[in-house]
């Protein structure tokens, strides 16, 4: 989870998670012409700099609208089964926090769709999602490891319920019976 107080927008999260998911070392990854493609975005705005990532929504709303059951809750977290995805972007427009992304996949490109029976259909790209998938790859997760403000941290939902529970407690304390007049 992201703290948008303590966010330098340094966009180092970004480059871990770029290089924690592509196979190219860092100085490599550095001298490459082309995007790299992170799965945590920095939001640098005039008012806030924030990271945004996969939130794990246990009621996931990318899942329940993919038509390909592509996105799944497993456990605790949210799967994307990149064979199954065929890049309808639903689940992009249902993510509450923007946290997926469209991508090219550049392992197996698909057949084109043409009307013209004349021409030989072309190979073409094939589009899928991406998101935060907790470093599953890795061993710990490279955009928590790497920020030097500490904004990120991997939250346990029980703790952060009992944590929002408190705060709301503290700031808005429940409202006491009244009392009667007469």
């Amino acid at each position: 989870m992201g703290d948008a107080d303590t966010c330098i927008g340094c966009q180092a999260c970004m480059i871990a998670c770029a290089r924690a998911h592509e196979n190219v070392p860092a100085q490599k990854l550095a001298e490459l012409s082309v995007p790299f493609h992170s799965r945590v975005k920095v939001i640098n705005a005039p008012e806030v700099t924030v990271p945004i990532q996969c939130r794990q929504c246990e009621d996931s709303p990318c899942a329940k609208v993919c038509p390909a059951h592509a996105i799944a809750l497993k456990g605790s977290e949210i799967e994307i089964t990149k064979e199954l995805c065929i890049g309808c972007k639903r689940c992009v427009r249902a993510c509450p926090f923007g946290a997926i992304s469209v991508t090219v996949d550049r392992s197996k490109p698909s057949e084109a769709f043409t009307l013209d029976t004349q021409k030989k259909p072309k190979k073409k790209l094939r589009f899928t999602i991406d998101k935060c998938d907790l470093c599953a790859d890795t061993d710990g997760l490279a955009c928590v490891d790497i920020c030097p403000a500490q904004a990120l941290q991997l939250v346990n939902p029980n703790t952060l319920q009992k944590k929002n529970m408190l705060l709301t407690s503290q700031n808005h304390p429940l409202p006491t019976k009244p009392e009667r007049v007469l």
